[in-house]
Parts: structure tokens; sequence; C-alpha cells
């Protein structure tokens, strides 16, 4: 793994990762405070992280979309 990510593609697969997924992680975990799940079963876990994303991506839309057009 070392030796992928330190090649050049795999620097730039990291840095591309680095503005497009850790932002998500870092809104839920310090802005929300959801620092860790506390259900058990994997289909509940699904479906709390679902519920957390979902929370995320409606707070985008909210904060910097129309949220009129997604409601078509």
């Amino acid at each position: 793994m070392k030796h992928k990510v330190d090649s050049d593609r795999g620097r730039k697969d990291y840095a591309r990762r680095m503005w497009t997924i850790e932002p998500v992680f870092g809104n839920i975990t310090s802005n929300k405070g959801i620092n860790k799940l506390t259900l058990r079963g994997k289909a509940k876990l699904s479906c709390q992280w679902a519920i957390c994303c979902m929370i995320h991506n409606i707070e985008k839309l909210w904060r910097y979309g129309d949220l009129a057009t997604y409601a078509k």
C-alpha cells in the first residue's frame, strides 16, 4: 500500500480524496458531533449512516442550492 500511495498516480488520487471525501467525514464528526454510531447490527448501522449522509446532503442543498428544484 505504501508503494501505491507513494507513486505519482497514488499521490494524485490521494490528493483528490482530500478535497472530495474527507470534508464530508469532517463535517459529520466535528460539526454535527456524530463521532460514533450507536446501533448494533449491519442493517441498523447502514440505516444510521445513511441518515447521517442524508442530513449532510440536505444541509448542502439548503445552504448552496435551490431545494425546490430537487423536490420535483
